[in-house]
């Protein structure tokens, strides 16, 4: 466990060195959920191109899949791990490139921010890759998402990479009652 906790921190320097004075401003920004609301109107007008009346089914399941990879990472793991931020690390912190004095809060262990993005990317992949086939750049979005955390200094690798595989796994399973929900409500319009 020693070795992963230090490949983990190692990594994460790595990855929270490579920053510019002219990005610092991107990444505290692209990290914000406003900022993206443009994309997600357009990965709205794509459900609804699909789904037309019905856009309310794959809606339940964005809302399932957000308030699951929400609940699991910030309710259940993060106070049970309480894994401090690198921000947050007496030892790390003073080292940690983080931009306008941001820290995030105490605990990191799981991203929130990349179980939210991987969840959704995932369930918009499986839901929209037979009409948009260009959907899986959405995942482009989970990683670049997900990185400015690292960027930022308040998340390690591990962090992320337990929360993206919490997001995939609430994306599909998300995915499976919306298709569940969408057979359910088929069978009940023919009756």
């Amino acid at each position: 466990m020693d070795f992963i906790a230090q490949l983990d921190t190692e990594v994460f320097f790595w990855l929270n060195s490579l920053h510019t004075p002219w990005l610092d401003p991107v990444m505290f920004y692209a990290t914000k959920t406003a900022l993206w609301i443009p994309f997600f109107g357009l990965l709205l007008y794509l459900l609804i191109k699909k789904y037309k009346r019905q856009v309310w089914i794959p809606l339940i399941g964005v809302v399932l899949c957000l308030a699951a990879t929400d609940r699991i990472t910030s309710g259940i793991m993060k106070p049970a791990f309480e894994r401090l931020r690198p921000s947050h690390e007496p030892v790390l912190m003073e080292k940690v490139h983080t931009v306008n004095g941001y820290r995030g809060g105490k605990f990191g262990f799981a991203s929130s921010h990349a179980a939210n993005s991987f969840g959704i990317a995932m369930l918009f992949f499986l839901l929209l890759r037979s009409t948009a086939r260009s959907i899986s750049w959405i995942f482009l979005w989970a990683v670049l998402f997900s990185y400015t955390r690292i960027y930022l200094g308040v998340h390690y690798p591990g962090d992320i990479l337990v929360g993206a595989i919490i997001g995939l796994c609430c994306g599909w399973i998300a995915t499976l009652f919306t298709r569940w929900l969408e057979e359910r409500q088929s069978s009940t319009a023919k009756m």
